[in-house]
């Protein structure tokens, strides 16, 4: 998210990527549609849950069919994110296609083959400028190809690039250090940087200059085949609003960016900056 909201003074927490083994992108691919496919339903039990699996929503830890799992869902558009480094996995879920929208973005944790965790963020129109045919629109239509293996970027370098993304929201001074390509576009819950079609559209729309913002509990699951980081964030501290931002970089440079935000008392009334466009 492109837009200062609150100040809240907090310690940055630090990233530390774990040692794990035993699974590979097919597996989690697997895991994965079997996930999807549960969410459609509306059954979790046809996922392959580990005894102890646990379901967060919203930061919340709520009993599996309580939550998004009380109905079926059905799936409009979702793009997904395999680390076999760390056993994760992030999907991007727009559901347009009834009376409630939904925008969900959701982690699983995997340990030896079995869904020890579910994570989800689910947004609605409750939430930070949210717009799901909007999300839908532009993101479908957007190229995610895999990244041909002598152009792909290194797990290090994604990990800096949004860490220091977020390091502009708490001082501006971090601007520089980001690899702003050209063209770049954003998606903002719903509201989008390049509506009027601009070939060469750029992701530096919006970007917040007052500071003092701390974006905690940083982690980071990332996807070297397809060129993208996703971060789980607190935005403004340990009691701000939970987010995610996703990067898709080309060539070193930014492509994409989506961001996912839950408002969980209610959105600040905040204006978008003067050079976000109309929507």
């Amino acid at each position: 998210m492109f837009v200062l909201l609150c100040s809240v003074s907090s310690v940055h927490a630090e990233t530390v990527t774990p040692a794990v083994t035993g699974c590979t992108r097919k597996s989690l691919q697997e895991t994965v549609e079997k996930y999807l496919d549960a969410l459609e339903k509306g059954n979790p039990s046809l996922m392959p849950l580990a005894t102890d699996a646990k379901y967060i929503e919203n930061r919340k830890e709520i009993a599996f069919g309580e939550g998004i799992w009380q109905a079926p869902l059905t799936i409009d558009f979702q793009r997904s994110l395999f680390d076999a480094d760390i056993c994760e996995t992030f999907s991007e879920i727009i559901h347009t296609s009834s009376s409630h929208p939904y925008v969900i973005g959701t982690r699983l944790k995997v340990v030896d083959g079995k869904i020890a965790e579910v994570e989800s963020l689910v947004t609605d129109e409750d939430d930070w400028l949210f717009n799901a045919e909007n999300y839908l629109k532009y993101s479908s239509t957007e190229k995610w190809d895999i990244i041909p293996p002598d152009k792909r970027t290194d797990r290090e370098t994604f990990v800096q690039v949004a860490s220091d993304y977020f390091e502009i929201f708490e001082d501006y001074s971090a601007f520089s250090k980001v690899p702003w390509g050209i063209p770049c576009v954003r998606i903002e819950g719903g509201a989008y940087t390049n509506p009027q079609n601009d070939p060469n559209p750029s992701c530096t729309v919006g970007v917040p200059k007052g500071g003092g913002v701390p974006m905690t509990n940083r982690r980071y699951i990332v996807d070297v085949d397809m060129g993208a980081v996703v971060g789980l964030v607190d935005f403004g501290g340990a009691d701000g609003l939970p987010d995610t931002h996703t990067f898709r970089l080309e060539n070193g440079k930014l492509r994409y960016v989506h961001t996912i935000t839950v408002c969980p008392n209610g959105c600040p009334k905040i204006p978008l900056p003067k050079d976000m466009p109309k929507q």
